[in-house]
């Protein structure tokens, strides 16, 4: 169990910026210079959020575990990996982060620190497809901790790109990025009325992946004679 420190506090606010930063700032560029082409805007911006997991996690996790998602630490908690000390500061932590990202990314673009969005992302197959991605999120994070730990950044930055691409919600996954996104009107952004569902829809998620969790990754008791 990672301890509470305030350089951990600090990694998963950095850490949270930085990847918010990258997920709209790369979404703004790939708009910018796909001329319409949706398809390459979305493929840019799937690589270089992908990218930045990779290297996030891989400098981060051994100061804070790198969750950088609320949903990630409160699955750590719920599995006596995380103290509660540590969600309770963790998650305010990644929010605040997040949302410095989106403010950032905002600015480096030559736009208003906050434009709210008017993206709506709305429906039953989109709120289908937070659940997965949320899930299968949890699924790559605990089963690379668990069967190859060293391979965990590569892994959780392949998943997130492929999501990109297999959900209709291109995976948000994480209620701190999808709140912070509510702050750019722009490619990545999500309207401030659909970050509720998204957010329930996370959750759910969550409880999806949570007994499967604890089937599949259980320790195998040793058989009596």
């Amino acid at each position: 169990m990672l301890r509470l420190t305030g350089r951990a506090v600090a990694a998963e606010a950095l850490g949270s910026a930085l990847l918010v930063a990258t997920v709209v700032g790369s979404g703004i560029m790939g708009e910018r210079l796909a001329g319409g082409n949706l398809a390459v805007a979305l493929l840019l911006n799937a690589v270089a959020t992908g990218a930045i997991l990779v290297v996030l996690i891989t400098v981060l996790a051994p100061i804070s575990g790198a969750h950088f998602n609320p949903v990630v630490s409160l699955a750590f908690a719920l599995r006596r990996r995380l103290s509660p000390s540590a969600l309770a500061a963790y998650i305010p932590a990644q929010i605040a982060g997040a949302c410095l990202g989106a403010l950032l990314a905002n600015l480096m673009f030559d736009l208003s620190a906050i434009r709210i969005s008017t993206h709506l992302r709305d429906g039953p197959s989109q709120l289908l497809s937070e659940v997965v991605a949320t899930a299968g999120l949890l699924l790559t994070v605990f089963g690379a901790v668990h069967a190859r730990p060293a391979a965990t950044p590569a892994l959780v930055g392949l998943y997130i790109t492929a999501a990109y691409a297999f959900t209709a919600s291109t995976s948000f996954a994480n209620p701190a990025v999808t709140l912070a996104r509510t702050l750019t009107d722009t490619f990545s952004g999500i309207a401030p009325a659909s970050a509720p569902a998204f957010i329930g829809a996370q959750l759910a998620g969550l409880a999806v992946a949570l007994p499967l969790l604890h089937w599949l990754l259980a320790e195998e008791r040793p058989q009596h004679a």
